[in-house]
């Protein structure tokens, strides 16, 4: 399957979270999985995508043009595809991908995670969204959902859509797991993304 990994360009990051993207890499490619990544050779980018090769894993890089000289395009990807812009990049991920897994992150992986997760809690699509995060960087994000949620501005299908895993064994099962379709009702609509 063709798995997409969203995470950090950020190279001011502890060194754990470059180990987490090499597991990550390393135990897709293990597993016999593509990788998907945002076709940059910096921070946990170049993390999961060396080690997933370094495995003997298959690499699609999808990085819009205007990055490709900030960000420094993995070359070596199996596939490289650059895109006109941040729209086209998430587009053509999205399209490429069975399956997506959020590693610890900024505001780029923030946005990536809540396009997504809103088309699975829409119903747009049904697969698997996991979120990998080992050291609780994202529970104030988890907090804010189940507040929200208590507030009356989200469903209860809003955790439905998303897995939240502290393992890479748990990850991964959750990936390779058959993900519960989420089906809003009109009346629901309104409430599924606020």
């Amino acid at each position: 399957m063709n798995i997409c990994v969203y995470c950090s360009s950020s190279q001011n990051i502890d060194g754990k979270y470059l180990r987490l993207a090499s597991d990550v890499g390393a135990e897709l490619a293990k597993r016999g999985h593509t990788l998907v990544s945002g076709g940059a050779t910096v921070s946990c980018m170049g993390a999961v995508t060396t080690a997933a090769r370094a495995a003997g894993g298959h690499t699609v890089g999808v990085i819009p043009q205007v990055l490709v000289d900030i960000e420094v395009a993995d070359r070596d990807s199996d596939e490289l595809i650059i895109t006109a812009d941040m729209r086209e990049r998430k587009g053509v991920m999205d399209a490429r991908s069975d399956a997506f897994l959020v590693l610890p992150g900024g505001i780029g992986t923030l946005e990536e995670l809540f396009e997504i997760w809103t088309a699975r809690v829409l119903g747009i699509h049904d697969r698997p969204l996991v979120i990998l995060d080992p050291w609780g960087l994202y529970e104030p994000l988890k907090e804010l959902i189940v507040g929200m949620h208590d507030a009356g501005f989200t469903r209860a299908g809003v955790f439905d859509a998303i897995a939240w895993t502290t393992t890479l064994e748990e990850a991964f099962d959750q990936l390779e797991g058959r993900a519960t379709p989420v089906r809003p009702s009109v009346a629901e609509l309104g409430e599924a993304v606020g």
